[in-house]
């Protein structure tokens, strides 16, 4: 058994554990990292990046398509190998070389194998061949061991092999029939990808398609799947699942009603992967989330940090905020706060301190990329209310604006900002149409830096551009 020492000792190698890893070694102390799996994790290899990737060429075809004399230009449909073969090179072939020579370049061993908590600071590998490794951290453990699919106990389901995420996106063939029980972002963003890919889609929404965000996004994406052909049925639900032994998939709802398909994508949830990293010895429950404080570090009862404060919680593990860029948020400010204690300096873990992910309350940016794609930060209007906030809601018809009109023929789309009157700050916003994703970051800038709406005035948007909304939208609200 080989018995090895650094300051901190991360499990998992996804984006978040790489970004913990790189902040410590920035920071002078030293760092080893554990993955069982791929370097770069699911981000890198069955969500974000590859996701993005089929996503990409319907959306470039769409909006080729929306502007004349483009439109001319273009005299086919998609060619699904060309789009596979993509998807495949932005998953880098499911091959993790170039990540893992990334951390031996910044100066983190690798230890390739089950990472489990045997005692205090101490992390125990099991590689492939059995034998075990022993890595004992100074300062800091951290877990940034990320989430998987969500599979639920539905009569048949598990036995019928159904597609999760993964399944989904490493997809070497294009199923005729996918029928998806979900309505959230995998499910409304896969529903996108494989129909434009040729495949006839049903959705099983049982709460709405993205239902969590504002009324209109749920509305706009529903009509627009609709129009492509997609059989959209909200408020069904599958009471049990068959395979047959040709390969077709009988959902039988609860109505009793039977939808057939080719494959069966499952997208209701995420569950931590903590059920095997040794949560027990330090009196936590195996495959449970794992609580918090701002700084990351894993609470208790009481929200007592364990021990003495070593253990940390990144990412999506932690299920404040499971998305690929607030976690690697959450990693610049544990890397950073495990450095800070462990020289004994000041720590700013106070509201928007550097130490602290105060983002995760009240200003997260998400975009779906659907048709029409949906850019959003902050609190919906609901979420404010029910924060207790004093709001007033603008919308606007992002067509109205000038550049609409330039960028696409036909253009839809809507933009909504939530204020805090009693601040006259934004606390939400959120557009609905082509190509907002890149208008994001602007607001959430506004957010984040509570920009009271008279300064906003003097942020003048380029003419003529989409993002003359920002123009529109103050002027309803009458400033």
């Amino acid at each position: 058994m080989d018995t090895t020492t650094y300051d901190v000792v991360v499990i998992g190698a996804g984006p978040v554990g790489e970004n913990v890893a790189d902040r410590v070694v920035q920071g002078g102390l030293s760092a080893a990292i554990v993955e069982r799996e791929l370097v770069g994790g699911e981000c890198s290899y069955w969500a974000c990046m590859p996701t993005k990737a089929l996503l990409r060429s319907g959306a470039a075809l769409r909006a080729a398509r929306e502007v004349p004399g483009a439109r001319e230009a273009v005299t086919g449909d998609l060619d699904v190998a060309a789009v596979l073969r993509r998807r495949d090179s932005f998953a880098s072939h499911w091959q993790d070389d170039g990540q893992a020579s990334w951390l031996e370049q910044v100066g983190v061993p690798l230890y390739r194998g089950h990472g489990r908590i045997g005692s205090a600071r101490v992390v125990e590998v099991t590689g492939a061949d059995g034998a075990t490794t022993t890595l004992t951290a100074r300062h800091a453990v951290v877990v940034a061991t990320g989430s998987a699919a969500l599979v639920p106990d539905i009569d048949g389901l598990r036995a019928a092999a159904p597609w999760t995420s993964r399944e989904t996106v490493a997809a070497s063939e294009v199923p005729g029939r996918l029928a998806i029980i979900g309505g959230g972002v995998v499910a409304s963003e896969m529903a996108t990808a494989f129909t434009d890919l040729g495949s006839s889609v049903t959705v099983l929404a049982r709460d709405g398609v993205l239902h969590l965000a504002e009324p209109f996004v749920g509305e706009r994406v529903t009509e627009s799947l609709r129009e492509k052909g997609v059989s959209v049925r909200v408020g069904t639900e599958a009471g049990s699942v068959k395979r047959a032994h040709d390969g077709t998939v009988a959902i039988t709802l609860t109505t009793g009603e039977q939808v057939e398909a080719d494959e069966l994508l499952v997208a209701i949830g995420r569950t931590p992967n903590t059920q095997d990293i040794g949560l027990g010895t330090v009196g936590l429950t195996p495959g449970a989330w794992l609580a918090v404080d701002d700084t990351m570090r894993v609470v208790g009862e009481g929200g007592v940090p364990i021990g003495d404060g070593w253990l940390y919680a990144a990412g999506d593990v932690n299920r404040r905020v499971l998305l690929t860029h607030q976690g690697k948020y959450q990693a610049r400010a544990v890397g950073d706060v495990i450095v800070a204690r462990a020289k004994g300096e000041a720590v700013d873990d106070g509201r928007w301190g550097r130490h602290a992910a105060t983002a995760d309350e009240r200003a997260v940016p998400q975009v779906v990329f659907t048709d029409p794609e949906i850019a959003s930060v902050g609190l919906t209007s609901a979420a404010a209310e029910a924060a207790g906030l004093r709001i007033r809601v603008v919308d606007y018809d992002l067509a109205a604006t000038a550049g609409s009109a330039l960028h696409a023929e036909g253009y839809r789309g809507h933009a909504r900002m939530v204020v805090d009157e009693d601040r006259t700050v934004i606390v939400g916003f959120t557009l609905a149409g082509p190509d907002v994703a890149d208008m994001l970051h602007a607001a959430t800038i506004a957010v984040v830096g509570e920009v009271p709406l008279d300064r906003l005035w003097h942020a003048v948007p380029a003419f003529p551009t989409v993002s003359e909304v920002w123009l529109r939208l103050l002027e309803t609200y009458g400033r």
